[in-house]
């Protein structure tokens, strides 16, 4: 597992240490991808109800609040397949 996908899932468990109640993958460019549901955030690749795709600084941006994740979304660094209300969700956590 790369640095960046080990520091993200240490950041999200942090913001979903509740867990989620659906599946969420994030993809980090070519870094990898973590997933977060109702068991918490890990590293993998399951099948997920949405999964949302970023370049590293625009995932690490909006992991440390310098990014807006619907601005993200509006200019095309965030790309959302599947639900997304759950993706506004997971961007409501995340601001």
């Amino acid at each position: 597992m790369s640095d960046i996908i080990e520091k993200a899932v240490t950041a999200l468990s942090a913001k979903f240490s509740g867990g989620f109640p659906s599946t969420a993958k994030f993809i980090v460019g070519d870094e990898g991808s973590i997933i977060i549901d109702a068991d918490g955030v890990r590293a993998g690749d399951d099948e997920a109800d949405v999964t949302l795709t970023a370049d590293v600084d625009t995932f690490r941006g909006i992991l440390e609040g310098t990014v807006n994740p619907t601005m993200a979304f509006m200019t095309g660094k965030l790309k959302i397949d599947g639900s997304m209300g759950l993706a506004m969700q997971l961007g409501s956590a995340l601001s």
